[in-house]
């Protein structure tokens, strides 16, 4: 799997484009390292080695969500982007207070 690994101080993230199994922790063994990525920059810095990463690619390594959307970003892999995130759906709550019923007076 190709996924980031976070280096870099607390509050200062760097990242690492790592290529492991997917059942491995991300710091430890990793089979090669593919590229960095800086989101605290303005531009964000995105160094990745294209040919290394089709490479892994042709050999059955799958990216992250998040990696195939920076890939797609830099034009590496021609697909589009995935969703990552959705919002929560809200319940659909019965309308108590919409409509009221006849009240009864207080006596």
């Amino acid at each position: 799997m190709i996924r980031l690994s976070r280096v870099g101080k607390i509050k200062q993230p760097t990242y690492r484009l790592i290529v492991s199994e997917k059942s491995k922790d991300t710091h430890g063994k990793y089979l090669e390292i593919l590229g960095t990525y800086n989101p605290r920059t303005n531009p964000a810095t995105i160094k990745f080695e294209a040919e290394r990463i089709k490479y892994w690619m042709s050999k059955g390594a799958q990216p992250s969500d998040t990696v195939h959307n920076l890939l797609v970003d830099q034009k590496i892999i021609d697909e589009p982007k995935k969703k990552i995130w959705t919002p929560p759906k809200a319940e659909a709550k019965p309308e108590e207070k919409a409509a009221p019923a006849a009240e009864t007076p207080k006596a």
